[in-house]
């Protein structure tokens, strides 16, 4: 709702653009937020029980949520894809079809080999190649949009504006919660960046599936991870301050 609230007030006439920021303020991170919360010395073990979470509320809840932010709250005109089928192939797409190709992955190697295998050996080997996807994943959908972001850069500047805001505002009401609740700094600084971070990859396919690739919605969603990876790198390095400074200890 907060998002909502920022991309009207920042957007007011620009519903398209909104449509896309909402898009991107629904689908909560799943990956780059294991590296933020690493980086930050936050807890690695909680950020993995609140990514398994969010990915599984995701597959279940983005499509609904959509439907109901872009269509029923902010009333935005009907478009011809745009409908809660259309999205909900998108998720079981994007998210469903990795999740069903390593519960496959793990069941079937772990009974053809052994646990012991798979867990000391085969994991360790792979375990580089999830950052690397990641990473390939991220050059990939930025670089399909990279002529549109060039060609409205005006946009892009309007876009990013409710996206710092965002962010800012997110991460430090949730530390500041989260300290007042009586969390550690570990557990305080994992919540505030899983809050704060979200699946542009996600958002950016569904614009892209439901809008086209040259919708200015696909252009909201790409400018996520062009404003997101900056600021939140940046709130890496103000947490560690904070935490240093305050002597915040868990």
């Amino acid at each position: 709702m907060i998002w909502e609230v920022v991309a009207w007030a920042f957007l007011p006439e620009k519903e398209e653009l909104r449509s896309g920021l909402i898009l991107v303020g629904i689908a909560r991170c799943i990956a780059m937020v294991l590296i933020w919360t690493g980086l930050a010395g936050g807890s690695t073990s909680y950020c993995a029980i609140l990514v398994a979470i969010n990915s599984l509320l995701q597959m279940i809840l983005f499509a609904p949520l959509s439907v109901l932010f872009i269509s029923v709250i902010s009333h935005s005109k009907h478009h011809p894809h745009f409908s809660y089928p259309t999205i909900a192939s998108s998720v079981a797409v994007f998210l469903g079809i990795p999740l069903a190709a390593a519960i496959l992955t793990r069941f079937l190697l772990r009974h053809l080999t052994s646990p012991a295998w798979y867990d000391t050996q085969f994991l360790k080997y792979l375990s580089p190649f999830s950052l690397l996807g990641l990473l390939a994943t991220i050059l990939i959908l930025f670089a399909s949009q990279g002529q549109h972001v060039i060609q409205q850069i005006v946009s892009v500047v309007r876009v990013a504006a409710p996206l710092i805001v965002y962010f800012a505002l997110i991460f430090f009401l949730t530390l500041f919660i989260c300290a007042k609740m009586g969390f550690g700094y570990k557990v305080a600084t994992t919540q505030s960046f899983t809050a704060a971070s979200n699946n542009f990859e996600l958002a950016i396919a569904v614009a892209v599936a439901t809008y086209g690739a040259d919708s200015e919605q696909a252009l909201a969603a790409t400018v996520g991870p062009l404003i997101e990876v900056p600021v939140l790198l940046a709130l890496v390095y103000v947490v560690r301050w904070v935490g240093e400074r305050r002597g915040w200890r868990d």
